[in-house]
């Protein structure tokens, strides 16, 4: 896995490189005072489980609906995963062409999750090499019931991530994206968990197709407790986009089956190694 985040790195700079134009063309060519941006490094709001920096337009209303189904390596015992499904409803606003909220209620611990999505920068032709952007989640979990946590508090419901991604379209064909991503949870089992989370990010996008595009995505957590057991995995994931039209649809593989932010960087178990992988879809609907 370091020797993929190694190669992510390498795509990332190679292609940064490559994009430059040659100095003497520069020095020769009349440069305009409009900046062009780059557009569509990614075409879907997620890689894959992992935030991607494409923003929705202001004024744009997206629906997301996403499943993931149960552990394949269980075979005809749970049909494949269908048998144990969990979903994620919500949407995403644009406010402005730089700033997204969003909402949506999971499966998983019967979980809100609220979202901030804003850009810092954009990737300019023959210009500014990289888009950045930032990513903020709060998670609320309502299955903690008082009756059996009498001295619970809201607080205690409460886990956040924050994120930082930085991409670059290096071509009609190929996108790649850092991140760096942390994850704080203010209830948390320290015999199996960590209360903060660091990780490195990286992902991809190929274009197959001219509605269809391969992705990769993986997350290395560079800070470990040596208290905390950590049964837990890194995050990989590899998908299929498929746009038709009015929205983008996206086939996932990955050894997360809780799809929000806090769970998928902190509590991956599944194991790709042992064929512990769940399978699901994310659809994006644009209004």
């Amino acid at each position: 896995m370091r020797n993929f985040l190694s190669f992510m790195l390498v795509c990332f700079f190679t292609g940064n490189l490559l994009a430059q134009e040659d100095l003497l063309s520069q020095l020769d060519s009349v440069k305009s005072n409009e900046k062009q941006i780059e557009t569509a490094a990614f075409k879907a709001l997620q890689i894959g489980n992992m935030q991607s920096t494409k923003l929705a337009a202001k004024g744009e209303w997206y629906m997301l609906v996403s499943h993931r189904f149960g552990d394949l390596s269980n075979g005809l015992d749970n049909f494949f995963g269908l048998d144990e499904a969990m979903t994620k409803f919500g949407g995403i606003y644009g406010v402005t062409n730089w700033l997204n909220f969003g909402a949506s209620r999971q499966t998983h611990n019967k979980i809100y999750e609220l979202t901030a999505k804003y850009k810092m920068a954009n990737q300019e032709v023959n210009g500014f090499p990289v888009t950045i952007v930032g990513y903020n989640t709060m998670d609320i979990n309502t299955a903690l019931k008082k009756e059996l946590y009498p001295n619970i508090k809201f607080t205690d419901r409460l886990a956040f991530s924050t994120q930082l991604l930085v991409s670059r379209k290096v071509n009609e064909k190929f996108s790649v994206e850092l991140g760096l991503i942390n994850v704080y949870k203010n209830l948390y089992d320290d015999t199996v968990e960590q209360q903060n989370v660091f990780s490195v990010a990286s992902g991809l996008r190929y274009k197959v197709a001219k509605r269809m595009s391969l992705n990769l995505e993986y997350a290395a957590r560079v800070i470990t407790s040596e208290k905390a057991s950590n049964p837990y995995h890194n995050p990989l994931t590899l998908g299929l986009d498929i746009e038709t039209g009015g929205h983008v649809f996206q086939l996932v593989f990955s050894n997360s089956q809780p799809m929000n932010d806090v769970a998928v960087f902190s509590g991956a178990s599944g194991d790709w190694t042992k064929g512990k992988v769940y399978f699901g879809f994310n659809m994006y609907r644009t209004f």
